[in-house]
């Protein structure tokens, strides 16, 4: 019985080799990589995209009994808060470790009195690092650790005459590499922090309120860059 397996062992083995070699020879004839490489990214390519044309590109939608959604709308994603102190977000997703994420957003209603702008490296909805400007000027980087709220860098958030007020659109620009955060609006550098708690994760917008309901946000034009 011992010997009967031994043989049948052998011919497996050697069948596999066999096959292997096979393999090789055809890879070398066509041209193909039989173990490809992982791909390899170069500065500045583009990662991932998205207009928000098409509304079956996989961002979160939804919406509740307060009024509040998320919804692709005109060719853009359109996130509405109607609860007090309170931030709804979308992501695609995605998992990246070092990104540079742009997207253009523009309040279409509510208080200036506001929050929105970009997520990186979200792990789940109680962990995730967000880039945040206001439509009154104010800046700052926020992570949410365990469902706890913090400012990265200070205690509370900054003003910049970079930022365009009211209902003008705002050029967002985020940087989330090694343990570095750095917002930027308009071309202009608001911030930079260091923290290395998240070092992965999904991508994403965000808008929300404080004390008064009704902010109204309109996203378009999102890219994700390798650094």
């Amino acid at each position: 019985m011992k010997r009967k397996t031994l043989v049948i062992i052998i011919a497996a083995f050697t069948l596999i080799v066999v096959l292997l070699l096979a393999a090789l020879a055809l890879s070398y004839k066509y041209g193909f990589e039989l173990f490809p490489k992982a791909k390899t990214f170069q500065h500045g390519e583009v990662l991932f995209a998205d207009n928000f044309s098409d509304p079956k590109t996989g961002w979160d939608t939804w919406g509740d009994e307060h009024g509040s959604k998320v919804v692709y709308q005109n060719s853009g994603l359109r996130i509405l808060v109607n609860l007090e102190q309170f931030d709804y977000w979308s992501r695609p997703g995605l998992n990246y470790q070092d990104v540079q994420i742009e997207v253009d957003a523009a309040k279409v209603g509510g208080p200036n009195d506001n929050d929105f702008g970009v997520i990186c490296r979200y792990q789940n909805q109680d962990n995730f690092y967000a880039l945040l400007v206001s439509s009154d000027g104010y800046y700052g980087v926020l992570k949410v650790k365990d469902g706890v709220y913090s400012m990265v860098g200070s205690e509370t958030m900054r003003y910049s005459e970079a930022i365009h007020k009211g209902d003008a659109n705002n050029h967002l620009r985020a940087d989330c590499v090694s343990n570095g955060l750095i917002l930027w609006a308009n071309g202009e550098k608001l911030v930079v922090v260091r923290d290395g708690d998240f070092v992965e994760g999904d991508v994403g917008v965000i808008a929300g309120t404080n004390e008064a309901i009704g902010v109204d946000i309109f996203f378009d034009n999102f890219v994700v860059y390798n650094p």
